[in-house]
């Protein structure tokens, strides 16, 4: 990693037009973290992830990735160093089988770029991912849960150093979320991958990462350990206090 963060902001902002939406955010990411980010909804935590994969210009600020600067730069020069992320909405192709849609993320990573031999073509992902059974079948056909899946196996495909999570625990029912965060966990640990999670289910969130951010009003109000962040004032008044309180016991 030649000691450079693998992907660092800083002093990010992102304004539209009056409202500041992300408020002058610094935050490094180190190889082989897993790093969940937490806030009140309308925290930015969405528009602070769009700024970190290239989606949105930030108004302000910085970013780099392994030590070059990336700001301003499209989505594609992002990927191209290893950043992947998933959307709120799983964006999967639902007229494709779900092994082609495997595919298409390995097309778009160009098979060239080096990577683990568990991400080596459709069946080794699929086989990651559990979905090996489901091969065949119209991504449509498949549940909610399962295109979440096959949402993270598509950024697998492209053979990231670098995952985005963006609530890939949303609408799942609690059994579903621990061992989504159970796989995270395993891909992060398999793969040698650095993951960022954005979850609005807090405590699921806590039990599983190593280090939190906390956004409020677009601000980073807490960057520590779960133990550390649960415990922090600011933090406490910012969320829903009860939440944050049943956590920490």
């Amino acid at each position: 990693m030649n000691g450079h963060a693998l992907l660092e902001a800083r002093g990010v902002s992102v304004r539209f037009g009056g409202l500041v939406a992300v408020d002058s955010v610094s935050a490094a990411f180190a190889a082989g973290e897993l790093v969940g980010i937490i806030g009140p909804n309308g925290a930015g935590k969405t528009t602070f992830f769009n700024a970190l994969s290239g989606v949105q210009l930030p108004t302000g600020g910085e970013l780099f990735a392994d030590g070059r600067r990336l700001t301003g730069a499209a989505p594609h020069r992002f990927a191209a160093l290893g950043v992947a992320r998933t959307f709120q909405t799983p964006r999967v192709f639902g007229g494709l089988s779900v092994a082609a849609n495997i595919d298409f993320g390995l097309q778009f990573a160009g098979r060239g770029r080096k990577a683990s031999w568990l991400l080596k073509d459709e069946a080794s992902i699929l086989n990651l991912i559990g979905l090996s059974a489901q091969a065949a079948l119209p991504a449509a056909a498949i549940t909610p849960s399962q295109q979440r899946l096959l949402e993270i196996g598509m950024a697998l495909a492209t053979r990231p150093r670098l995952l985005l999570l963006d609530e890939v625990a949303a609408g799942l029912t609690e059994a579903e979320v621990d061992s989504m965060a159970q796989l995270i966990r395993r891909l992060r640990d398999e793969l040698d991958l650095t993951v960022i999670w954005i979850e609005h289910a807090v405590t699921t969130l806590l039990r599983y990462v190593e280090r939190v951010i906390v956004l409020h009003h677009g601000r980073k109000i807490a960057d520590g350990t779960p133990a550390e962040v649960v415990r922090n004032a600011e933090v406490i008044e910012a969320y829903l206090g009860d939440e944050m309180a049943e956590v920490a016991a």
